[in-house]
């Protein structure tokens, strides 16, 4: 194998489908694999992601082993009971920064036990745009101090650990109306809008983050052509030079719309390299051999032969992700893994129950009415509202609710992003003026127009931590 490929090879962060490590698995770190990225399609009902992701270190304990572990609503660790932690937009509201290190450390824990090291978190996305599709409850909130100061508690808290952080998604994914899974957002606002807002949290970790995670957002005022993991003067004119940034850009995944749709994800690999990225992540192989990863690695050699793509760059960028991988592949789980845990569970509760305080007890049994207005790409399958208030549980669909009538007694209307299917919010808005004993419990990023009703709970987020300690209040069980 040539130099140049081995060196393509180190620069790789592959993936996998299915609860099982795939043969071919060892040949690719023999030929120099990066590492591993699991995701949420490795999960099954009856596998814990957990004994996987410690099977694919037994392989090669100096890959990179990576997971995006936020907690709140993006969970794998706890995908099937839903996370004890709360995510960041609930970490944001109570606004308790050695809280937020505390869970992170927690988190990083969790993920030591698992001989993961690289967490793909946290988000510092600003979320100036409420009706955000694919950020919402991860982003810590819409004040740019705010989110600086968790971004920075987060980071310290995963290290206190032992892990690794990718902060996410520069240079930022908060202002847009578009899923970068499934599209290419664009932001229209000027360049000092986006270094007084977006830019505060990265540029308050640069010198702490060992990682920093890009986004498939196009930022006018920066680069008007290309997304920023395919932009060099968003990675290396501003991450870089601007920022001061020394630590290894990772791309988001290139198998999304955000990056590939136009240029494949060869085209994409090539691109991002140039632009300043140095670790490649690629989507699960979705075949018995690792398609995406050859078809990237043939792309940078021949990239590299034809002259566009200079040497050094992928040689600096593998140099990068080798001293990563040399500084934190040796995680081991802390002999206090166990009480920092419990810490972090114990702070979650008091989260919880602060952030539900406010809810009202129905005074009894009560229905609660679960509307599935869909997810993202990034949560997946997570377990997800689970309110138990002693009665009826009817879960609908937008489908379903144009032909439901208005329902009687105590009603609990569970949903995420409440507004964002009209069909949806026109039935709630009957359900809330039809009965007076309609609560509706919002466990997504609350639209402004939710300001309009005084029988709203905000969970900021679904976390089963969260919806546990809601039910609790709502029975009346204080």
């Amino acid at each position: 194998m040539s130099a140049v490929r081995r060196l393509a090879y180190g620069v790789m962060l592959g993936a996998f489908s299915g609860p099982e490590v795939p043969e071919w698995l060892s040949q690719a770190y023999a030929r120099g694999l990066a590492g591993v990225c699991l995701y949420g399609n490795n999960m099954t009902p009856s596998a814990d992601l957990a004994d996987l992701a410690r099977d694919v270190r037994r392989i090669d304990t100096t890959a990179v082993l990576a997971l995006d572990e936020e907690g709140g609503d993006v969970t794998r660790l706890h995908a099937r009971t839903g996370s004890p932690y709360p995510g960041n937009a609930a970490l944001g509201a109570y606004d308790d920064v050695t809280v937020t290190r505390a869970i992170a450390a927690g988190i990083g824990a969790e993920l030591a036990r698992a001989g993961v090291w690289l967490d793909l978190a946290p988000s510092a996305d600003i979320n100036s745009n409420p009706r955000n599709p694919v950020i919402g409850t991860r982003s810590f909130g819409a004040d740019p101090a705010l989110v600086a100061r968790h971004t920075a508690a987060y980071v310290s808290g995963l290290a206190s650990q032992g892990i690794a952080a990718s902060v996410k998604h520069f240079p930022g994914h908060g202002d847009t109306s578009a899923d970068s899974h499934l599209g290419l957002p664009r932001v229209t606002a000027g360049a000092d809008m986006l270094r007084a807002r977006e830019l505060v949290p990265f540029a308050a970790v640069v010198g702490e983050a060992a990682t920093i995670m890009t986004s498939h957002v196009v930022l006018d005022a920066f680069d008007d052509q290309e997304p920023a993991t395919l932009s060099r003067a968003v990675l290396t004119g501003l991450l870089r030079d601007e920022l001061g940034f020394g630590g290894v850009i990772v791309t988001d995944a290139l198998d999304m719309a955000g990056a590939s749709a136009v240029h494949g994800i060869g085209g994409a690999a090539v691109l991002s390299l140039a632009a300043g990225a140095d670790l490649l992540c690629l989507g699960p192989e979705q075949t018995e051999s690792p398609t995406s990863i050859e078809e990237a690695v043939d792309a940078v050699r021949s990239a590299v032969e034809s002259g566009d793509l200079p040497l050094a760059r992928l040689t600096e960028a593998a140099r990068r992700v080798e001293a990563l991988r040399e500084s934190w592949s040796g995680v081991a789980v802390r002999e206090d893994a166990q009480e920092v845990i419990d810490a972090a569970r114990e702070a979650s509760a008091r989260v919880a129950a602060a952030l539900t305080a406010g809810a009202p007890d129905l005074g009894g049994p009560a229905t609660v009415v679960r509307i599935d207005t869909g997810t993202n790409l990034a949560v997946g399958d997570t377990a997800w509202g689970r309110l138990d208030l002693g009665a009826d549980l009817i879960d609908l669909t937008a489908d379903d609710v144009p032909h439901t009538s208005v329902l009687d007694g105590a009603v609990a209307i569970v949903v995420r992003r409440a507004t964002a299917v009209p069909v949806v919010w026109d039935w709630i808005q009957r359900q809330l003026a039809g009965n007076p004993r309609t609560v509706l419990v919002e466990l997504g990023w609350p639209d402004p127009a939710l300001d309009t009703y005084d029988r709203v709970v905000r969970t900021y987020g679904s976390a089963a931590v969260l919806t546990d300690a809601l039910a609790t209040t709502m029975r009346g069980d204080r």
